[in-house]
């Protein structure tokens, strides 16, 4: 039967459905977390220069392999980081302007400048630590 009182709750409870959905809340997601000032991390990183030199970084900006920056998975673009090689003790500050890295099992892309700065080009790859100066966008 499909009269007025039929029709009518149905309008009811799909308001109360539209209503509910409207005031549910979802957790922010942890790629858009600041991370936290201090926080220290330990892993391998590696870089990249000419080949990527010019190109849009995920960011927008263009890629400057002598500029001292890096890219990380989801710390936001700004976010500045202190990198200190776990060889040699040798520490840059960089900012995190791209997205990556794209190799499983390492924690950040530098620049050919920062490398450099930290006496890892030779390797292609090193141990190093990342502590959290300031958070960026």
């Amino acid at each position: 039967m499909t009269g007025p009182r039929h029709v009518l709750a149905g309008l009811v409870v799909l308001t109360l459905v539209v209503l509910g959905c409207a005031e549910t809340r979802q957790p922010a997601s942890p790629a858009a977390a600041s991370p936290e000032p201090t926080k220290r991390i330990v892993g391998l990183a590696s870089w990249y220069g000419q080949r990527h030199q010019g190109r849009p970084t995920a960011s927008g900006e263009a890629y400057d392999m002598n500029r001292l920056t890096a890219a990380h998975r989801t710390f936001p673009f700004g976010t500045r980081l202190r990198v200190t090689n776990v060889e040699n003790g040798r520490s840059v500050v960089v900012r995190v302007n791209d997205r990556g890295p794209h190799v499983p099992g390492r924690i950040l892309d530098l620049s050919l400048g920062a490398a450099k700065a930290l006496g890892m080009v030779g390797e292609g790859v090193g141990r190093v630590e990342i502590v959290v100066l300031s958070a960026g966008d």
